[in-house]
């Protein structure tokens, strides 16, 4: 290839990344999906969800799904009944916190803050206020492996934190082949894995907790037919598991279904 036709193969690589919005972690996985996992989707299920929710983390738990949404004014706790997507009991936070991620330690539940550098814990059956707590970066993302907090905050650093006490235990980097993936979003832990949103795709990843390295991606490309949306949406985000049952359910900001979904490799 001479000079010119480089230049040309570079510069419509270039522009076609602009264009799509590409980011560097979805371009590593595709490069690399040789060598790392990479999945499709069967769709087992669709539950309506409000289309006013701006899903920020979602959990499941004795047979409901929790959600904390997001925006200033409009941040909230929701408890929901998963088969009507109804709201069966909401906690509005302060209008001036950005609402977060989510999770459930026991009988609480935990909810970040974006820029307030504030978490939140609730008692998980009446939704009152029981403890505050503060933290040194943005909040993105939360979950638990039944031992210690997991948590985000856009970077590529996932730290991991005592769920008592809120201190830092310690910490990992997102890489996938020493590259780090930045944009680590809402988390959720599945067998042994954390699953992480990568914000502005629509794409999981999945990170082993000892390194932080990736060991799958999930590509969720065409789950949100816009023929099925009447209203704005947002961007993919939002993972719940049921243990139990050994369910995943995702869905996205502002979107109109929570979709339970079965891996394809």
């Amino acid at each position: 290839m001479n000079r010119l036709a480089k230049r040309f193969v570079v510069s419509f690589v270039l522009s076609m990344m602009i264009v799509f919005n590409f980011n560097s972690s979805i371009l590593i996985g595709y490069y690399d999906s040789d060598k790392i996992p990479v999945y499709g989707y069967k769709i087992i299920q669709v539950y309506p969800h409000d289309t006013e929710a701006f899903t920020q983390g979602l959990v499941f738990k004795d047979g409901f799904l929790y959600e904390g949404t997001g925006l200033f004014r409009n941040s909230s706790l929701r408890k929901i009944d998963l088969e009507s997507g109804k709201v069966l009991k909401i906690k509005k936070i302060p209008d001036r916190f950005f609402g977060e991620g989510i999770t459930i330690f026991g009988d609480r539940i935990i909810q970040l803050t974006w820029k307030g550098n504030i978490g939140f814990v609730y008692n998980k059956n009446t939704f009152n206020l029981t403890d505050r707590f503060n933290y040194p970066y943005e909040g993105w993302g939360i979950c638990q492996d039944g031992k210690y907090l997991i948590v985000s905050d856009g970077t590529s650093t996932i730290r991991f934190l005592e769920p008592d006490n809120f201190r830092e235990i310690s910490r990992i980097t997102v890489q996938e082949n020493g590259t780090p993936i930045n944009n680590i979003n809402e988390l959720e832990y599945v067998k042994g894995e954390i699953y992480a949103n990568i914000w502005q795709s629509e794409f999981i990843a999945k990170i082993n907790p000892l390194n932080g390295s990736i060991s799958g991606w999930i590509d969720l490309t065409g789950l949100l037919k816009m023929e099925n949306v009447e209203k704005k949406v947002d961007v993919l985000n939002g993972i719940a598991y049921d243990r139990e049952n050994d369910r995943l359910f995702v869905t996205g900001k502002l979107w109109p279904f929570v979709f339970e979904i079965e891996l394809i490799k």
